[in-house]
């Protein structure tokens, strides 16, 4: 081969390697969502999550993918969904709770996870808000300190309260933590605590039939995916037991359940959005402090407070955000 064509073959091959490399697309960020409850109670969080994505201009399918897995109220499928998402190598895990926030971390110390978790320090899920370390950030929303607030609420509907059954899941780390903080506060209000142990859907008859039993005068239900996820047979149960019911999520109320408090979930989800953008264009998870809710609302069913026969006072609705008629 003359010198002439050799160099021209070099500069035709580089131009075209220079050309292909042009044309490669750049890998679509992957990011994988991990809820434990279902799409039918949880999917309008999530959607606020691809709103959050949207509105910073990400496009799905284009700019972004999303893989999603739901846990359908079991707890014991997380591992696994986990599993496949960490398999997948997605770029950022989002978690919805503590549950699903534990079971992430100890499957990657890698992949960096946003999570929403009642408290995360004493999780051990960060080493503190404002300097997290590791491969998590997210969001905490006070969880703990709520639960004393509730009691306090529903005190107030129901005076002559002195019993109170308790919702809890003994294989949710968290609710330890919930039951320590709730009896300090029972004991200030003169109220003993009645524990009801429900680790899915087939235990919530039997509990609902014990606090009845047990002469408990309203229920307190903590924050867990199992009961979230079965939002319709909770409210059922709790309006054919005529158990005044305190909840934490307002997807209660909203579907016929007497009253919450608690953080708006919607606008907690929105603002994930905010922390998977700035790890996809480069923050570490360690360098971006965990938030803080700092809204909580109180949200009132009406119509069921009068189908228990409860008179709601009016020092009661003037604290409600929002009253459900």
């Amino acid at each position: 081969m003359k010198r002439r064509e050799f160099i021209a073959l070099i500069g035709g091959a580089a131009t075209w390697s220079f050309a292909a490399a042009a044309q490669t697309p750049s890998k679509i960020p992957q990011v994988g969502y991990i809820a434990g409850g279902n799409p039918i109670v949880g999917g309008h969080i999530f959607e606020a999550f691809r709103q959050g994505l949207r509105e910073l201009g990400y496009v799905e399918g284009q700019t972004i993918t999303l893989d999603v897995r739901w846990a359908e109220g079991r707890l014991e499928r997380v591992p696994e969904l986990i599993a496949e998402l960490v398999r997948l190598k997605v770029d950022v895990l989002v978690v919805g709770n503590s549950p699903t926030a534990l079971a992430a971390k100890s499957a990657t110390r890698t992949i960096p996870i946003v999570m929403f978790a009642g408290d995360p320090v004493a999780l051990g899920l960060v080493a503190s808000l404002a300097r997290p370390g590791g491969n998590v950030t997210g969001q905490s929303y006070l969880n703990v300190e709520l639960n004393s607030k509730r009691l306090e609420l529903i005190k107030q509907l129901v005076p002559d309260l002195t019993r109170i059954a308790v919702l809890r899941n003994p294989t949710v780390a968290i609710h330890a933590n919930f039951w320590q903080t709730t009896e300090v506060a029972a004991r200030k209000l003169g109220v003993t605590l009645q524990p009801l142990d429900v680790r899915g859907p087939e235990d919530f008859e039997a509990a609902f039939a014990a606090a009845t039993r047990d002469n408990a005068q309203a229920i307190l239900a903590f924050d867990d995916p199992v009961t979230i996820a079965y939002t319709s047979q909770i409210v059922a149960l709790a309006a054919n037991s005529r158990l005044p019911t305190m909840y934490g999520f307002r997807e209660f109320p909203d579907n016929g359940g007497l009253m919450s408090y608690g953080p708006n979930f919607v606008v907690l989800f929105r603002r994930a959005a905010t922390f998977v953008d700035k790890i996809l264009k480069g923050a570490k998870p360690a360098d971006l402090p965990v938030e803080q809710a700092t809204k909580f609302e109180l949200v009132m069913n009406l119509k069921t407070a009068n189908a228990l026969g409860l008179t709601v006072p009016p020092s009661l609705l003037a604290q409600a955000d929002e009253v459900i008629e």
